[in-house]
C-alpha cells in the first residue's frame, strides 16, 4: 500500500511539473515570440508548397524568408512559372523578369538493342550504388544506369526506366532540375522548352571507344560543326554540345550526323500543358 501511495505522489509530482512548464511555456511564447509578418505570409501564399529546391533554397519557406527580407529574386520558383512570380511582384512591389522554361532531358540512346553489360550487377539497386562499382555494369560508363534515382527524386512523377533508360514525359516536368542533381552521371540536363535539336548522348570517349560501347553514340566526327550555318554547335571533348541561343532549329545537324545522336524534339510548351 505504502508503494502505491510513493508512486501516486510520484506520478502527481511529475503532471504538477509538466503542467506548470506548459503553463510558463506559454506565457513565455505569448509575450517574447515574435509573430509571423504578414509580408511573410503572403508571400508564403504565394509558392506552391513543393520544396523542391529549384530555386537554391531548401524549401518554400526559406525562399518565402529570403523574398520577405528583399535577398532573393521572385522568378526563382521553377515549378511555379509566370504566375507564381506575378503573384510575388504583387505582393513585393516589384517589377519580375520572366522564370526559366526549361525541361529536363536524357543525354543518352543507350537502349538494350544499342550497348551491353560488361559486368553482373547485384548490389544495391540504385544508380549511385552501382556506378561506384567501376562505373557500373554497362559498357558505356557514361550512359544510364537505369536503376531510377531520377524518378525517385521526381515531385511531378514524370520520369519512368524504360528499355534500360530513364524518360520524361516533358508535359508533366515542372523544370525542378532535381533529377539532374541526383544522376550519378551527369547524362541529366535542363535544357529550354523551345529547343528543337537535342544531342542523345554523354559518351566522352573518342569515336572508336564510344561506338565500340554504344552503337548510338557521339563519334565526336565534327560534321555537325562543320554542317551548323550559326555556329550553334561544337564538339567538345569528344561529345557534341549545342549552344541554345544560337541554334534556330534549322535541322542541319541532326541530318548530318552519322550515328544518329543529334534528334529533333518538340517539347510541350507549359500553356499547352496547363490547358
Amino acid at each position: 500500500m505504502d508503494i502505491l501511495i510513493d508512486i501516486l505522489i510520484a506520478l502527481g509530482v511529475v503532471a504538477v511539473i509538466g503542467l506548470f512548464m506548459g503553463v510558463l511555456l506559454a506565457v513565455v511564447s505569448h509575450f517574447f515570440g515574435i509573430e509571423e509578418s504578414q509580408r511573410l505570409k503572403s508571400v508564403r501564399a504565394c509558392l506552391p508548397g513543393i520544396n523542391c529546391g529549384a530555386c537554391g533554397y531548401k524549401g518554400c519557406d526559406d525562399y518565402a524568408a529570403a523574398l520577405a527580407e528583399g535577398n532573393a529574386k521572385p522568378n526563382l520558383c521553377v515549378p511555379g512559372a509566370a504566375d507564381t512570380a506575378n503573384a510575388l511582384g504583387e505582393v513585393l512591389g516589384i517589377e519580375v523578369e520572366a522564370p526559366k522554361n526549361d525541361v529536363a532531358f536524357v543525354h543518352c540512346n543507350g537502349n538494350c538493342d544499342a550497348t551491353s553489360k560488361k559486368a553482373d550487377y547485384h548490389g544495391i539497386s540504385t544508380c549511385r550504388a552501382a556506378g561506384m562499382l567501376y562505373g557500373g555494369p554497362d559498357a558505356c560508363r557514361y550512359g544510364c544506369l537505369g536503376y531510377g534515382d531520377c524518378a525517385a527524386a521526381c515531385p511531378a512523377e514524370a520520369i519512368c526506366v524504360r528499355d534500360g533508360i530513364a524518360h520524361v514525359d516533358a508535359s508533366r516536368c515542372i523544370g525542378c532540375g532535381l533529377c539532374s542533381t541526383v544522376c550519378p552521371k551527369s547524362i541529366i540536363s535542363m535544357v529550354p522548352r523551345a529547343a528543337t535539336t537535342v544531342v542523345m548522348c554523354n559518351n566522352k570517349d573518342k569515336g572508336a571507344d564510344a561506338r565500340k560501347a554504344c552503337k548510338n553514340a557521339c563519334i565526336g566526327c565534327k560534321k555537325c560543326e562543320r554542317t551548323c550555318p550559326h555556329g550553334a554547335i561544337k564538339v567538345t571533348g569528344n561529345l557534341a554540345v549545342i549552344d541554345y541561343d544560337k541554334c534556330t532549329g534549322c535541322g542541319a545537324c541532326v541530318v548530318g550526323c552519322p550515328t544518329g545522336c543529334l534528334k529533333d524534339v518538340a517539347f510541350p510548351q507549359k500553356s499547352d500543358k496547363e490547358a
